[in-house]
């Protein structure tokens, strides 16, 4: 097994709803924001090379929306999901399976392309991974979070014939060396899977962590559903990841793409940061 980070760009987003009750004054420091209390975050997606599966999860952002829909998050950068597959000598038509952590915009945008008039399949030759709860909930969304799920990423994917839905159950094994852990306070029964590379165990943090500068406890995002219910799963989790020395892989930090973490006197931090390449 392989893995390659595939970064699709940046995007910003606002500072408080990405930090929720926490003062900026506080969350400034790790997060910087810009003159109009945007921060800068990632859409760092990653590519599994394993046997005869090439597979990707999650798309960032995709480019078919207009222009006053980007203008909202001010995409910049110079990384595209071509130029990173290309960058490893692969493009579109080789990814066998895209692992969907969940469905908001900014996570499977680019799952969908516009050719012409259509809306099809970005990656012609793979099988779409879900789960069958948070479809329903995203085809069907609540006034907080229909923003977020947008019907042009995600009803053409089931009508391409090429969406599947993973069992909702913890730890479930998908693959081979990838089982899948569900949370539930971001949005409802969202996907991480966790990875058995070089023995060790690499988590794709999705939202329930976007970032190093989100490890404190209280540090959970306004956007969050049922921050309470993610307050208690980034405890659970986060002690799970100590005791196991996991390695976490972010997808929304700008700067770190990974970090394993250690107890100090201020409660679970980080230990080291670095590049998924040098592990």
């Amino acid at each position: 097994m392989k893995l390659h980070t595939i970064n699709t760009g940046l995007f910003k987003l606002d500072g408080g709803a990405m930090f929720g009750v926490v003062p900026k004054t506080i969350w400034q420091k790790t997060n910087p924001a810009d003159e109009n209390n945007l921060c800068t975050w990632a859409m760092r997606c990653l590519l599994i090379e394993d046997g005869d599966k090439l597979i990707l999860v999650d798309t960032g952002i995709g480019d078919k929306q207009d222009q006053k829909f980007f203008s909202h998050y001010y995409l910049h950068g110079d990384d595209t999901m071509d130029k990173s597959l290309a960058h490893l000598d692969f493009n579109r038509e080789d990814i066998t399976d895209v692992f969907l952590t969940h469905l908001h915009f900014d996570h499977v945008g680019g799952a969908i392309v516009r050719e012409g008039e259509k809306l099809v399949p970005a990656f012609k030759n793979a099988n779409y991974w879900s789960n069958e709860k948070h479809w329903q909930w995203a085809i069907e969304p609540n006034e907080r979070e229909k923003a977020s799920f947008l019907k042009e990423n995600i009803l053409p994917i089931q009508e391409s014939g090429q969406l599947k839905f993973i069992a909702e159950k913890e730890n479930i094994e998908w693959q081979k060396d990838i089982c899948i852990s569900f949370a539930y306070g971001h949005t409802d029964a969202m996907m991480l899977p966790k990875i058995n590379y070089k023995g060790k165990t690499i988590v794709y943090m999705a939202d329930l962590l976007p970032s190093v500068g989100h490890l404190p406890l209280p540090y959970v995002m306004a956007y969050d559903m049922f921050p309470l219910q993610t307050l208690t799963e980034k405890q659970i989790f986060l002690e799970e990841a100590v005791a196991n020395d996991y390695i976490l892989y972010l997808e929304h930090d700008p700067i770190h793409e990974c970090c394993t973490l250690q107890r100090t006197e201020k409660g679970i931090r980080v230990a080291e940061t670095f590049n998924l390449n040098t592990i």
